[in-house]
């Protein structure tokens, strides 16, 4: 199967960031592409860096514009598409939302982001309700989604969960990116972390996976803050954690990659790791420390 990612970078203009991303599935389209991912929020700025109310203005719901226009592109030409909105589910009430569109255009499903940082640049606390729907994959015409969201990708459970419930995929939109003050080691070795964990999901899983990320600069607004430089670097591996394509960290990129859905059977049978799980022996896995 042929997939494509959409690494962009965005503006304040939403109706260019969107038009921005209906090119890419465009031209992801005309090039063979079956399932195409987006990157988080990609319809507007990393509006994170900062804590502001009136920012709230931005959510929309599920039938909202944003969901209205990638299903119109799905159906159009006939992809999966794996899309990002920052929903508006209640007053009050505001979610991180990956929304998967099938072939004709047709919801297939929801995933709810369900780790929520809170650090200097990215206080998404102050915007997003933890997910509650769990780790559930979402059924297409392409194979079972397994979609978690940014800070997800931080956490083996989250990926083993989905594997679990018998995803055939992983994949992260995600927005990441460097402090500009910090020395350039860091830089490397933040990027590195940032791929090498996410591999490793890939190798624990016996799953293919895909990375959706942001790239370039965005001011924060309330200019306490230096500019985020968003690293860009997205990629897609297989079930061994061998990169199939990686986009680069400097500019926008439409990323191909073609993925043998049938590898993943074939590994897992050379490394059983889901075999040889001592599930009678993990219980303390839900504490949140042991003392």
């Amino acid at each position: 199967m042929r997939v494509a990612l959409i690494q962009q970078a965005n503006s304040a203009d939403r109706e260019a960031n969107l038009a921005t991303s209906i090119h890419g599935i465009q031209e992801a389209a005309e090039q063979g592409a079956e399932l195409v991912l987006l990157q988080e929020l990609h319809a507007g700025l990393y509006f994170c860096q900062t804590e502001d109310a009136e920012v709230f203005d931005q959510a929309e719901p599920l039938d909202g514009p944003t969901v209205a226009a990638l299903s119109e592109e799905a159906r159009r030409h006939g992809v999966v598409i794996v899309g990002s909105i920052f929903e508006r589910r209640a007053a009050g009430i505001y979610h991180n939302t990956a929304v998967v569109l099938e072939r004709d255009g047709s919801v297939a499903g929801i995933y709810r982001k369900m780790h929520i940082p809170d650090d200097p640049g990215y206080y998404e606390k102050f915007y997003f309700t933890p997910g509650d729907l769990g780790f559930e994959p979402i059924d297409t015409s392409v194979g079972r989604l397994g979609v978690l969201v940014c800070w997800d990708q931080w956490y083996p459970e989250a990926a083993r969960l989905m594997a679990l419930a018998g995803a055939e995929l992983l994949l992260y939109p995600t927005a990441i990116g460097w402090h500009p003050e910090e020395p350039e080691d860091e830089h490397v070795r933040q990027l590195d972390a940032w791929r090498l964990v996410q591999r490793g999901h890939a190798v624990a899983n016996g799953l293919p996976l895909l990375a959706c990320n942001r790239v370039g600069p965005e001011s924060d607004p309330s200019g306490v803050l230096a500019d985020a430089q968003f690293w860009g670097a997205s990629f897609v591996c297989g079930p061994q954690g061998e990169l199939l394509a990686e986009a680069p960290s400097d500019a926008p990129c439409v990323l191909l990659a073609d993925i043998d859905m049938q590898r993943s059977e074939q590994v897992r049978r050379m490394w059983p790791f889901l075999r040889d799980r001592r599930i009678d022996d993990y219980d303390e896995i839900l504490l949140r420390y042991r003392d």
